[in-house]
């Protein structure tokens, strides 16, 4: 413990990153607060924060003996092993010890963390008895996950409803159990690898944003503070001595202070506000808010929480819990009156693309004659486009002049909630992390037990249960309990894998009006990213002019599909047939390739096909292939119609729905969270 203590890198020596060391200060001043989340860049010193709070904190006093390290001045909280001493007359003998940094990897089993049942002593004794997990051993100390966000949900939602009781109820194999475990819970975390779940984050108390330091002198002090530290770990520690002792000594004033800094109701009354404020979910953040304050008055000498105290306090408590506010109704008076004014509008541009063939005084002004249209001029090319525009939508007997394409810019991404796959029965194999399934392997989650026989590893727990009630009858010398075949259970364990997501994109002209393009771009440039962080292999199908063509084929590379998003172009007709048949040889030859992954295509469009590749019209022919995607059970589908809403709509979108058996959404849910729980409920 002191050769530890001896080479960790001194609180008081890390330069910047102020927010960060506060948090921690207040979380180890109160315990209570909930723990902190550390959000930033790599190499921005949150491990080594972390390890170096733990070495600051001074000693505290524990039972000698005792494994959960209990404080033997608070009775209340004893262990049971504790509680038996005193319960025998015994006295409970002291000693000191360092807080403990437990680190808890990303790997780490469930049983592993709460505890189990201690099969070698049932198998020796006959008795069942609890062997402790880390967080037993993390009691009044600090538990540090680096990449939390990597961590299994179920794990980090242990974890949390731990840190808030401050006691570990275990129910499981036979054995109930509870012990204390309060502890500090610090998780840091790489957003760009992906997000946890909003309702995870709100479990933190506290969170930080950190970014490494930019001021260029600061950074070559940073430098040469670790090169003397690493050169002599013990004379570095001797020369910020002085200052540790001065920052222990004020947590531990400030822990005495505590329980008498008072809150009026003035402060709680703004807290309140600034909670409604940052549009919260709940009354988590209201609580730890005035929690915090109280311990940041205490943390600054004082016994009453000042205004300044709540606003300190307000940034580290609302960062990661504020939701953004949603965009306000639409007037529906106006909208009633402007209704008539639209329809003549478009009762008005009907008309006149009727009379074109009689051109007013006015049009023959605005546009060059029939005879001019084909010309090479300069002043013919826009009527060239208003025509092909005209053609993409109606016209499909006369051949298309040379396409006008554009190249639309891609649209802000925005978050979205986590796409993920119910539970099914197929063992599958791979690695990723959206969809939960079981799997054959010896790595995932344990969750029950079962007789049929595989190649799954041993279910001891589940064997020695079924074996129990025949020892009695089983009567072999020199063995404990005796095991038949009969008894054998095997491990059933799920695990996350990744998905393939194919998008199948109309980049027809239809698609500039209204930015819809530019729209279209941002939703898929959101889910690239979500696929990145869920580890899924992406594809990307574009059908234009009168052909489809793969513009990625199924890889792992997201830049890849970032970078051709960008540079697609947009402008033709719409070949929609030949796009759902390139996306369905697509998605056929990855399910032959890997079997274990059921694709999801992903259609981006407005339904009006105007291109075929035989015979038949066009919609006959999208329907029909249509048909054929549907009967394949493993090709999953979802159809985004991209049409506005306004006078004249066809609804081509939602029939071309119908035909795939795909859920269907409109253009206007791809910036809300509607699409990816659509994605959801369809896996």
């Amino acid at each position: 413990m002191n050769t530890f203590q001896r080479t960790v890198y001194p609180f008081t020596a890390i330069i910047g990153q102020e927010k960060m060391k506060k948090g921690l200060i207040l979380n180890a001043i109160n315990p209570r607060l909930g723990g902190i989340l550390i959000r930033g860049e790599k190499g921005t010193a949150k491990s080594t924060a972390v390890r170096a709070l733990a070495a600051l904190l001074p000693e505290i006093e524990v039972v000698l003996g005792c494994p959960y390290n209990c404080d033997p001045q608070d009775l209340a909280h004893l262990c049971e092993f504790c509680r038996a001493r005193l319960k025998a007359g015994r006295q409970l003998k002291k000693t000191t010890d360092q807080v403990k940094v437990i680190d808890l990897p990303v790997s780490a089993t469930e049983d592993r963390v709460v505890g189990s049942l201690d099969f070698e002593y049932a198998i020796k004794c006959g008795k069942p008895r609890f062997e402790l997990g880390i967080l037993a051993k993390a009691n009044r100390g600090i538990i540090y996950i680096d990449e939390v966000n990597l961590l299994d949900d179920h794990i980090v939602d242990i974890l949390l409803d731990v840190a808030a009781m401050g006691i570990n109820v275990v129910e499981r194999e036979g054995i109930s159990y509870s012990h204390p475990a309060e502890f500090i819970l610090v998780g840091t975390m790489n957003p760009e690898e992906g997000e946890l779940r909003p309702q995870l984050t709100d479990r933190f108390g506290l969170c930080v944003q950190v970014e490494g330091v930019m001021d260029p002198k600061e950074r070559v002090e940073i430098a040469k503070r670790r090169e003397a530290f690493d050169a002599d770990p013990r004379g570095f520690i001797a020369r910020w001595a002085a200052e540790e002792q001065q920052l222990r000594e004020r947590i531990v004033s400030a822990r005495q202070r505590l329980s008498m800094v008072n809150i009026s109701t003035e402060m709680i009354e703004l807290i309140a506000r600034l909670s409604l404020e940052a549009l919260v979910a709940g009354h988590r953040a209201d609580i730890t808010m005035a929690s915090a304050a109280r311990t940041i008055a205490a943390w600054y000498g004082r016994t009453e929480v000042t205004e300044q105290d709540v606003y300190e306090v307000a940034e580290l408590v609302l960062s990661h819990r504020m939701r953004e506010a949603p965009p306000p109704p639409p007037e529906q008076p106006e909208e009633k009156q402007e209704q008539p004014e639209e329809k003549e509008e478009q009762e008005e541009q009907v008309q006149e693309q009727d009379n074109t063939d009689q051109p007013t005084d006015q049009t023959e002004e605005l546009s060059p004659p029939p005879e001019q249209t084909n010309g090479e001029s300069e002043e013919s090319e826009p009527q060239e486009e208003d025509k092909q525009e005209d053609e993409d939508g109606q016209d499909l007997d006369s051949p298309p002049p040379a396409p006008q394409e554009k190249v639309f810019n891609v649209g802000l991404p925005f978050s979205i909630k986590r796409i993920a796959r119910e539970r099914d029965r197929i063992l599958r194999k791979g690695s990723g992390r959206r969809s939960r399934t079981r799997t054959a392997s010896r790595a995932g989650r344990y969750v029950r037990s079962t007789m049929q026989r595989g190649n799954n590893d041993l279910a001891f727990d589940a064997t020695m249960r079924a074996a129990a009630p025949y020892q009695l009858y089983r009567c072999r010398e020199d063995v404990a309990i005796t095991i038949e075949t009969v008894d054998i259970r095997e491990k059933v364990r799920e695990k996350r894998i990744g998905n393939f997501l194919l998008f199948v994109v109309d980049a027809s002209g239809s698609m500039g009006a209204q930015q819809r393009m530019v729209e279209t771009k941002g939703a898929i440039l959101s889910l690239l990213l979500d696929a990145y962080q869920k580890r899924d292999k992406i594809g990307m199908v574009a059908f234009k002019g009168n052909t489809a063509e793969v513009l990625l084929p199924p890889t792992n590379s997201v830049e890849m599909g970032h970078k051709l998003l960008q540079e697609l172009p947009t402008g033709g007709k719409t070949p929609l047939s030949a796009g759902l048949a390139k996306a369905y040889e697509v998605a056929k030859a990855h399910l032959n390739k890997d079997p274990d992954i059921s694709p999801l295509l992903i259609i981006i469009s407005d339904g009006k096909g105007n291109v075929s590749m035989g015979n038949d019209k066009p919609l006959v022919e999208a329907r029909h292939i249509a048909g054929k995607i549907c009967e394949e059970e493993r090709i999953k589908t979802l159809v985004i119609d991209v049409e506005k809403n306004g006078f004249l709509t066809f609804g081509l979108a939602r029939e071309l729905a119908g035909a795939l058996g795909a859920d269907y959404y409109k253009i206007d849910d791809l910036k809300a969270d509607t699409l990816v729980q659509a994605v959801k409920q369809m896996e």
